[in-house]
């Protein structure tokens, strides 16, 4: 029989936070999954992380690749999925217990609705709590979804509906998740689980952090393209503001010198130039 839900963790390099991910999923309070853990080329030994977790557990199904970055890897591990649920969480990040059984039982109760999303904290590398995930403010609708991503962590799928929307677009570059997520509303009624079910790690290698400027460029594509399924290309284009803020402060002088400069300025006084 198969097993009513699939996850997926796509991985590349991730030594330091995979154990903590897979153990997420394996203390779900749901038990009936598969677990897809694909390895994309890694240089480290996250591979060898996951083949020790799949010799004690059945459920889970390591595949190691060569490297292609994550968009093909989320492709290739989704085409070894046999749940009729279906959903991913990055390898650095982290599922809280009932995960899985929360967002499970909203499809299971509500026939129309296609993909359920929870609410998310954010962590830090030492798993400290650094509060709840601003998106999680953002009330859902169809439209909204084109300024604002607040379907981000975690999502659970119809995996029926997540092909006919098109699966994971080859195209997507950084913002496949996104992508993903347009396609999605299009299509299918999408719940918000407002519950913080997903632990969403910052980090300075993660691609948020070091692929900045480039994730924000493909969340553009993955928008223009949204406007023209839509119908609204003509009527709207997508505006993309890179926000860069620097500070100029005076040095701190030398103490011997410090007299000489409050004789001139206004002592306290701070000048700054804010772009």
């Amino acid at each position: 029989m198969h097993p009513k839900i699939s996850i997926v963790i796509p991985v590349y390099n991730r030594s330091d936070y995979l154990s903590a991910a897979i153990e997420s999923v394996l203390k779900q309070t749901l038990t009936d999954f598969e677990l897809i853990i694909w390895d994309d080329g890694s240089t480290d030994n996250s591979v060898d992380i996951a083949n020790i977790y799949a010799k004690k557990d059945k459920r889970i199904k390591v595949v190691a690749a060569k490297h292609q970055g994550q968009t093909l890897a989320l492709q290739g591990a989704f085409s070894f999925t046999e749940g009729i649920y279906t959903g991913w969480i990055d390898s650095d990040d982290i599922l809280a217990p009932t995960a899985i059984e929360e967002t499970a039982a909203v499809l299971d109760n509500n026939p129309l609705c296609g993909l359920v999303y929870t609410d998310y904290l954010v962590i830090n590398e030492k798993n400290k709590m650094l509060g709840k995930g601003k998106r999680c403010q953002i009330p859902y609708s169809p439209d909204r979804l084109l300024v604002d991503f607040m379907t981000f962590h975690f999502r659970l799928m119809r995996k029926e509906v997540f092909k006919q929307a098109g699966g994971i677009d080859s195209e997507s570059g950084l913002a496949q998740d996104y992508d993903l997520c347009l396609r999605l509303s299009e299509i299918t009624q999408v719940h918000h689980l407002n519950r913080p079910l997903y632990y969403h790690r910052k980090h300075s290698g993660c691609i948020s952090s070091q692929k900045r400027v480039e994730l924000i460029y493909s969340c553009q594509e993955a928008i223009n393209r949204a406007l023209q399924r839509r119908g609204m290309a003509s009527d709207y284009e997508i505006d993309v503001e890179i926000i860069g803020r620097y500070h100029l402060k005076r040095k701190v002088k030398p103490q011997a010198t410090a007299r000489i400069i409050e004789n001139k300025e206004v002592r306290g006084k701070k000048e700054e130039i804010d772009y």
